[in-house]
Parts: structure tokens; C-alpha cells; sequence
């Protein structure tokens, strides 16, 4: 009786070894940084940002050019003006410095919100690509490199990257 319960025991022994190996994780990293740069998608959404940043920062210019112009001349002009007038040109000055703050805030963040707009469908696209390839491969995890949160790679960590990017379609 004891030497069966003794070979039980090891018995369970040894079959819960082989499971605990089996059951190890396979981690796989990626540098989702890279792989978003080299998705077409991203270069047409840059594009579209560019020109969006160029048409608001024209519009600014040619606030700061009226801004300026007016200032030259209340400066020029300033010991000839009554009380009312210098006051008057000098809310106007206020004014227009206020909605030339007003619009560099409002630019930079509707610049945010198409860039996370434009980014959304590529890093939806990027996010599938990935969990598609862990699956089929049998990832348990799959590290973002790009964000510094891993700070080892072994000789034996598997990058993931050729993998996704043939997913997507993308040779190197």
C-alpha cells in the first residue's frame, strides 16, 4: 500500500512538472513605433496633419502680421492720441493678442484630435495584426519595446515584427 501511494506520488509529481513546462509562457516584443512608420496609412494620415498644420499656421502669421501693423502704427502714433483713442487702440491690440492666444490653442488641439483620429484605424489595424500573430503562434504576451518597458531581451525573446508586418502585407 505505501509503494503504491509513493508512486502516486511521484507519479503526480512528474505529471505536474510536464504540465507546469507546457504551460510556460512564450513572449514575443514588438516596437509598435516601427511598425506604425512603415504602414502606409500613416504617411497619407502625416500628410493630411502637414497641411492641416501649414493652412493653421498661415492663418496665425497673417494675425501676427495685422498684429504687428497695428502696433507699429499705435506706437508711432501714440503721443498724438487723445485718452479715448490710445485707449481704444490699446483694447484693440488686447483683443487681437487674446485671439491670436486663443487661436494657437484651439489649433494645437483640433491638430490632437485629427491626429488621434488618423491614428485610431492604423493602431486598430496595427493592434489586430499583432493579436492575429500571437494567436497563430501562440503568444502568451507581446511587449511594446517602443514604450522602454522592456528591459532584458534574452538571445532567445522572439520579435514579433516580421511576423506582423507580413500580417499586414508589408515586406521588408
Amino acid at each position: 500500500m505505501k509503494k503504491i501511494f509513493i508512486t502516486l506520488f511521484v507519479l503526480t509529481f512528474i505529471l505536474a512538472g510536464s504540465t507546469l513546462k507546457a504551460q510556460s509562457p512564450k513572449i514575443g516584443h514588438i516596437n509598435m513605433q516601427e511598425l506604425i512608420a512603415a504602414m502606409p496609412e500613416s504617411d497619407s494620415a502625416q500628410v493630411k496633419l502637414q497641411k492641416m498644420a501649414k493652412e493653421m499656421d498661415s492663418n496665425y502669421q497673417q494675425m501676427q502680421v495685422e498684429f504687428n501693423k497695428k502696433y507699429e502704427e499705435y506706437n508711432k502714433n501714440s503721443k498724438d492720441y487723445n485718452d479715448l483713442v490710445k485707449s481704444s487702440k490699446e483694447a484693440e491690440l488686447q483683443d487681437l493678442s487674446k485671439r491670436m492666444q486663443e487661436f494657437q490653442t484651439s489649433a494645437q488641439q483640433k491638430l490632437q484630435e485629427q491626429n488621434q483620429k488618423f491614428l485610431k484605424p492604423i493602431l486598430d489595424k496595427a493592434n489586430k495584426a499583432i493579436g492575429d500573430v500571437a494567436r497563430e503562434n501562440k503568444f502568451t504576451y507581446v511587449l511594446d519595446t517602443a514604450q522602454g518597458l522592456v528591459v532584458f531581451s534574452g538571445a532567445d525573446a522572439i520579435d514579433v515584427m516580421p511576423l506582423a508586418k507580413k500580417k499586414l502585407g508589408l515586406t521588408e
